[in-house]
């Protein structure tokens, strides 16, 4: 880690890298003008995964007093990580055949079908405790008439992976165990709800004058603001929906995995304590004494003793990590790998038959209904997951190292 304090920042900038050259320009731009921010407690952090966002960089971790950014939470609030693991060996799975194909195949095949991914979801309406809840006080949210539609409409999308990054992976454990992984969100929900108070934001720092200028892109709205607890309950339930949603899929891929698994091995799997963590959310947090609103933006909350998933890219490594409670980071660490290529990068500087070579060669099962920009997501679209893992043996301790084995993507 080294601290960047010069005549562009006001509050220090603490990164978890070795040098300012591992981050590009736009990102560091990014970093500056959070410094600056009036309300910034104590200084602003990098995670070793950094890259560039919208406003705020992504694997960025501030903490602010007295007001909420929805910009420096993002679009798909509540975007995160499910692990459980199994204990089926994945080298007894690899030589069983089925009708179709290898175990591992129809494992993927049948979670394609029975999970939407992308904009598709459910034609029926979904059982969500969360959104009834929600509807059972409906009076907190119905003062929203834009937004309050969207709850009724995420009926549909629970329990749905979505696009993007998003994926179920089946993984390998360093013991040769199976796994579960899942990275999803609040799925069009979160997107509305930033856009909204992001919005809103803006319009109210305008009228205030505020001395954040428009282009940092990170209107802020004071927590005590009518606007500011509008936005922080909505927030609050696209990361309650999120949490659902992860758990809802994480449910239907082990009953898929393991009515599978009793059919052509003949065993009953058991499944390990289910990890659910958020990386993309603010909350009301206590650090150096002060009760601050703690923004994680592609973060990963790390605190000492807490369990909590860093994945990598599909065919690379994943972690399960147990956190240090580093108060520097404010008891944060990464999210993931981080982009080294932004999407459009990506498909421009690798082939679709590349990436599908490059999971053939290493035995990973994909599925996914359309290959052509399968090069986003590529592990070579990534940074070097090891290398991230180096740069935050402060933060967190690796506990698994998981090998991608099937891949859902949207």
């Amino acid at each position: 880690m080294f601290v960047i304090y010069n005549e562009k920042t006001n509050k220090p900038i603490k990164v978890w890298l070795e040098s300012a050259g591992q981050i590009e320009e736009s990102c560091l731009e990014q970093a500056y003008h959070l410094s600056n921010l009036p309300f910034i407690h104590k200084w602003a952090c990098l995670m070793p995964d950094t890259h560039t966002g919208k406003g705020m960089p992504i694997g960025g971790v501030i903490a602010a007093e007295g007001v909420i950014i929805p910009n420096a939470v993002g679009v798909d609030i509540g975007c995160g990580m499910n692990f459980v693991s199994i204990d089926i060996k994945v080298e007894e799975m690899r030589g069983i055949m089925t009708g179709n194909g290898t175990l591992i195949q129809s494992i993927v095949g049948d979670i394609l079908r029975n999970i939407p991914v992308g904009f598709n979801s459910y034609k029926t309406k979904q059982e969500s405790q969360v959104l009834n809840r929600a509807m059972e006080n409906r009076e907190i949210y119905e003062k929203n008439p834009h937004l309050f539609p969207l709850i009724e409409d995420a009926y549909y999308q629970v329990g749905t992976l979505g696009g993007g990054n998003h994926f179920i992976e089946l993984q390998e454990d360093q013991d040769g165990f199976l796994g579960i992984m899942i990275h999803s969100g609040s799925r069009h929900f979160g997107k509305e709800i930033c856009d909204e108070y992001h919005n809103r934001a803006r319009a109210l720092n305008t009228m205030w004058h505020s001395k954040v200028p428009d282009e940092y892109r990170l209107a802020f709205l004071p927590v005590e603001s009518e606007e500011g607890r509008e936005y922080i309950d909505w927030m609050n339930l696209a990361l309650e929906y999120a949490f659902e949603n992860r758990e809802r899929m994480t449910k239907k891929v082990i009953a898929i995995t393991s009515a599978q698994i009793e059919k052509h091995m003949g065993l009953k799997m058991n499944c390990g304590k289910e990890i659910n963590c958020h990386h993309n959310y603010a909350a009301l947090e206590n650090h150096y004494d002060k009760n601050v609103w703690v923004h994680r933006k592609g973060a990963t909350r790390a605190r000492n003793g807490e369990l909590a998933v860093i994945p990598g890219a599909m065919g690379s490594y994943s972690y399960v990590v147990m956190g240090k409670g580093n108060p520097e980071s404010f008891c944060s660490s990464s999210h993931g790998a981080g982009r080294a290529y932004s999407r459009k990068g990506a498909m421009a500087a690798f082939s679709c038959e590349q990436v599908m070579t490059d999971l053939k060669q290493q035995g990973v099962v994909l599925g996914k209904y359309n290959k052509s920009d399968v090069a986003e997501e590529s592990r070579f679209a990534y940074k070097d997951i090891e290398s991230v893992m180096d740069s935050q043996t402060d933060l967190v301790v690796p506990i698994k190292r998981l090998k991608t084995v099937g891949v859902i993507k949207g």
